[in-house]
């Protein structure tokens, strides 16, 4: 797990990003919205983690005024299990205290025990239910929620 780097998403990125967001998200993002997030949205910021020159996974956040709101966290399927995930939280973690943020914040599919585990082991709480949220499915959001001291 050493060889990734974590890393700023730039417009470049955008090809492998899409290929790894329609491999996770049964309604993945359009280009648009990702170029719209990278070039307009001045709350933005988007990390991915690359491993060998390989875009691996990825992270998106809109910082607003103290808190962190997680966008969405994917890592490519053929990578899962390697602590990717883990790096990227840890690096959002890490943007939060650098800029005196006080709290992160997230919602997650109720089913995505995956996830759900990965935000909890970084102190992440099941703080509210947000029902029929994901309009693909109807499935309820789970919202969780993490102070930082």
């Amino acid at each position: 797990m050493s060889n990734i780097n974590i890393r700023e998403m730039t417009e470049k990125d955008i090809d492998q990003v899409l290929e790894i967001e329609r491999l996770s998200f049964t309604t993945p993002w359009s280009r648009d919205a990702f170029e719209s997030e990278i070039k307009k949205n001045l709350l933005s910021k988007y990390i991915l983690a690359e491993k060998n020159e390989q875009v691996v996974g990825y992270a998106g956040m809109w910082l607003i005024v103290d808190e962190i709101h997680i966008t969405n966290v994917a890592v490519h399927p053929n990578k899962r299990g390697e602590g990717i995930g883990d790096k990227l939280v840890s690096k959002i973690s890490e943007i939060c205290r650098d800029r005196d943020m006080r709290a992160i914040t997230l919602e997650v599919r109720k089913t995505n025990d995956v996830a759900k585990s990965l935000y909890i082991k970084h102190g992440f709480k099941e703080v509210g239910i947000r029902p029929g949220y994901y309009s693909d499915t109807n499935e309820d959001a789970i919202i969780m929620w993490k102070e930082l001291g």
